[in-house]
């Protein structure tokens, strides 16, 4: 098992033995297998625990009284979702699986033991934390300010360069993208209709090719030009983590 996390803690900070293994430790804790659409948690309801994205994607959302969904950010392997939910009585919004998902559920109690016991991870932890809000603010940004084109190619430019700073985007610049025309629309502000032309147009200049549950970008340079995009509100520090298939001896050291 590749544990993501710690993967994506080395963008903020080369990590110990000792760290390493104990996030190890703490992706074992009380997993849980979801299928496709399943809800980890709805709004309304007390959170128990802290929920560790192993493998699949999620998203947190809100349903409006009429049914209608605004999607308010994706979840890749690695995410920790709500770091501090335990301060709050209930979620004000609900959390679900984009595709079939394994998560581990962690007690506040053991990441506050493990933060005192690693105090770097603390310093980490708030690092994935702040990168999160600096995401939020670019989201706003999009659905003010971006045109249709523009957040569609601005979604699957953040989304490439995320999961290439996991090592999840292959020899061919592909990676696994399980999200559907209906979820992109309902992060973007935009129709289904609207979110299909805007992807034929990127076929059609030969920017991406999407097929099946893969995303595979053919010229990110050009995709970033058309979306504005500008990967420094991800703050991936660590030199090399944006290099496709870039593995370093630490990376493959979480193979267990």
């Amino acid at each position: 098992m590749v544990v993501y996390l710690i993967r994506k803690l080395q963008n903020f900070a080369p990590l110990s033995d000792e760290e390493r293994l104990a996030l190890q430790d703490l992706a074992g804790r009380r997993p849980r297998v979801l299928n496709s659409r399943d809800d980890i948690i709805e709004q309304g309801q007390k959170p128990g625990f802290v929920n560790l994205v192993l493998e699949g994607f999620a998203c947190r959302y809100k349903i409006l009284p009429d049914g209608r969904r605004q999607i308010l950010s994706f979840f890749i392997p690695g995410d920790l979702c709500d770091l501090h939910n335990d301060v709050l009585g209930v979620m004000d919004h609900s959390i679900g699986a984009i595709s079939p998902l394994r998560i581990a559920q962690i007690g506040s109690d053991e990441i506050e033991a493990l933060m005192t016991r690693c105090p770097r991870l603390r310093r980490a932890f708030w690092w994935n934390e702040l990168v999160g809000e600096a995401t939020t603010r670019e989201w706003l940004t999009n659905l003010g300010q971006r045109t249709g084109s523009e957040r569609v190619a601005h979604l699957l430019c953040e989304t490439f360069v995320r999961m290439r700073s996991i090592g999840l985007v292959d020899e061919t610049g592909a990676c696994p993208f399980p999200i559907t025309q209906a979820d992109m629309s309902d992060a973007l502000g935009i129709s289904i209709v609207h979110t299909n032309r805007m992807l034929q147009d990127l076929r059609a200049e030969g920017l991406i090719v999407l097929k099946g549950r893969s995303l595979q970008v053919d010229d990110l340079g050009a995709l970033m030009r058309l979306a504005n995009f500008e990967p420094s509100y991800l703050h991936l520090r660590r030199p090399g983590a944006e290099e496709v298939g870039h593995q370093t001896e630490a990376d493959r050291e979480t193979l267990v």
